[in-house]
């Protein structure tokens, strides 16, 4: 029992909480007040081996735009 609740701990740890944030950081990075920019900071250095395990299989790059 003990060592599912470690497994589901570093999972969430390592896998669903970095991804959450990322999708944070994605949808307010250009808008976010003087405050929130602080906790998305913070979120960065607390999820960074997440974020790091992330990091390689996302593409948040903005799209090229048409000059039409």
């Amino acid at each position: 029992m003990v060592l599912l609740l470690y497994l589901a701990l570093t999972g969430a740890y390592l896998l669903v909480l970095p991804l959450a944030t990322y999708f944070y950081l994605k949808q307010r990075w250009y808008v976010a007040s003087s405050v929130e920019r602080g906790f998305m900071y913070f979120l960065v250095f607390f999820f960074f081996p997440g974020l790091l395990l992330w990091g390689p299989l996302l593409n948040f790059r903005n799209q090229p735009r048409s000059l039409s």
